[in-house]
């Protein structure tokens, strides 16, 4: 099993100064300890169930070249990005940039998005889900011919919203044949269609059942395109506090989801900003779980 960190608040001691020094101190225990990824999430406001919209917020691709250069090992990328937010040949180009400029450790996370909260204060359209999906699923065509071959492709692009005229990708990403694509969302007819389509990963939400009835899902949508499900890596968004959880309990709680077929658990983990908290999950959960 891999083992992934999400950072989702920068509610930090010592406020927008200490942001940054604070960040690269737990990127770098993170990749120390033996996290396989870290990701930021896509948003401009925090998000509800985390804190208040008016908490720290940073921008997540300009985030992630920050995480690059103050780490050697994990993967890194956005939980998930919001597609509305960029057109296809930015997500393309960032994500390649992240993975050439990080030595080939870059993830491509997007997703239909649905904070319009946040887009219409800062002047995004948010358009209409059903459109959101269209955006998403021509987005993900445009990024299959850009991450082909030595440069992209000569050719031209033309769908209903987005039109291309050079699809070239210089430098071309180091991970091959593509910057590895996760689909975020649980959607049983559109988002987990769409990541049988185009993925190389999924990423669900919920307990055992709830994960397991989602990658049978997704399954099914492989069979029906005749894609093997097993190209497909199957991770879980989780969290854990070590102030309410034991070691042994998280250990066992992980274990039923590795049980219903998750290989990739990506944590937020409570107060990661103090040290002690990544050094126990090092010590006394990694070592057990990358062994599932």
């Amino acid at each position: 099993m891999k083992i992934g960190l999400q950072i989702p608040s920068y509610t930090w001691p010592g406020g927008a100064a200490a942001i940054g020094p604070t960040l690269a101190r737990v990127a770098r225990q993170a990749d120390d300890v033996g996290f396989d990824s870290i990701w930021v999430m896509d948003h401009f406001f925090q998000i509800r169930g985390v804190g208040r919209a008016e908490e720290p917020m940073l921008e997540g691709w300009t985030t992630l070249g920050f995480l690059a250069a103050n780490t050697s090992r994990a993967r890194l990328g956005l939980m998930v990005g919001g597609v509305h937010y960029r057109l296809p040949g930015l997500w393309v180009k960032a994500a390649t940039t992240l993975d050439v400029l990080s030595g080939g450790r870059a993830w491509l996370g997007i997703g239909a998005a649905w904070n319009q909260e946040e887009s219409e204060a800062l002047g995004f359209p948010f358009p209409p889900l059903g459109e959101r999906f269209e955006m998403l699923d021509e987005t993900l065509q445009i990024a299959h011919q850009m991450f082909q071959g030595e440069r992209g492709s000569e050719g031209e692009f033309h769908g209903r919203l987005y039109h291309a005229r050079r699809l070239m990708n210089s430098p071309q990403s180091i991970s091959r044949p593509r910057v590895p694509i996760m689909i975020g969302g649980g959607g049983e007819r559109k988002t987990l269609r769409l990541v049988a389509q185009y993925a190389d990963a999924t990423n669900v939400f919920g307990g055992p059942t709830a994960i397991h009835h989602k990658y049978e899902v997704l399954r099914q949508h492989c069979e029906e395109i005749g894609r093997d499900p097993n190209e497909i890596e199957r991770s879980t968004l989780q969290g854990i506090n070590l102030a309410a959880e034991s070691p042994a309990q998280i250990v066992d709680r992980f274990g039923e989801l590795s049980d219903a077929g998750a290989q990739h658990i990506i944590v937020s983990v409570r107060a990661v900003e103090d040290p002690s908290q990544l050094e126990t999950i090092g010590r006394e959960l990694i070592p057990q779980l990358t062994a599932l």
